[in-house]
């Protein structure tokens, strides 16, 4: 069996920058072992596999190195990306039928917005695991699919070094860090050391929490924001009701062929 393997770097306006993720177009699934052996070989943050099912239309999934997770917005950007520019497809509104319900991405251009639920996160305790990974203490800390923890500048948040060994053994302890940016509305990290990333370039997920905490905070819904990863990302966000719809580029890296 041969399958298509597409990588395509999310959320990047130039090459090597932004979120890699690996796109693979199949005739009907694979077992589950299977699509993680996949992933775990990309060895990159995401893997998406995808099926279609109409026009337009297509169901997918994504499985990091390590597991399969409900909800990824770069891995879904850039499917989009190798569905226009390698597999074919026309249409300019893209639906997937995902663990996390439907979803879609508007394409206009070299332009892809997601739109994805919102997920406004709500206050809680910081947690002793956040404290001992991270040494230092967030003026913040929401809950919501990850946690969010929030700390007064961008200084700071660019010097955190958490522990990953640690993170990596705490079960839910994916987390976004975050803070008002210098030259954007706000800036963020995403660590998930226990599902194989430690630090995730561009996370697009994380800016369901993101966005509607910020546009409650700000007082306003669309935002630019920058996760300052070594790669790093730009994303345009704007909360319309129950919605968050996230905007960014796409590069393709490269294209090749799985031997199965």
């Amino acid at each position: 069996m041969k399958l298509p393997l597409i990588t395509v770097n999310a959320f990047a306006s130039q090459p090597f920058s932004g979120n890699p993720a690996a796109v693979t177009l199949l005739d009907d699934w694979l077992e589950d072992a299977t699509l993680q052996a996949i992933a775990a070989q990309n060895n990159i943050a995401e893997t998406a596999f995808l099926l279609k099912t109409g026009p337009g239309a297509y169901k997918i999934r994504w499985f990091t190195p390590a597991v399969e997770v409900p909800l990824c917005g770069h891995a879904t950007l850039a499917s989009a990306f190798a569905l226009r520019e390698r597999f074919g497809e026309n249409s300019l509104r893209i639906t997937f039928e995902s663990k996390s319900g439907p979803l879609a991405v508007d394409c206009d251009g070299n332009s892809y917005t997601l739109d994805f639920p919102s997920q406004p996160p709500q206050a809680a305790p910081t947690p002793n695991w956040f404290l001992n990974a991270f040494g230092a203490h967030p003026i913040e800390f929401h809950q919501s699919a990850f946690s969010l923890a929030l700390f007064p500048s961008q200084e700071i948040v660019a010097a955190l070094e958490p522990d990953f060994a640690l993170l990596s053994k705490t079960k839910g302890s994916n987390v976004i860090v975050s803070a008002p940016g210098e030259q954007h509305d706000f800036i963020s990290r995403f660590f998930a050391p226990a599902d194989g990333i430690n630090e995730d370039p561009v996370t697009g997920s994380a800016h369901c929490i993101l966005t509607p905490y910020w546009a409650k905070r700000l007082g306003k819904t669309t935002l630019r924001a920058r996760q300052i990863s070594p790669r790093g990302g730009e994303l345009r966000c704007q909360l319309a009701g129950d919605r968050v719809l996230i905007s960014g580029q796409a590069q393709l890296y490269s294209e090749a062929t799985i031997h199965i």
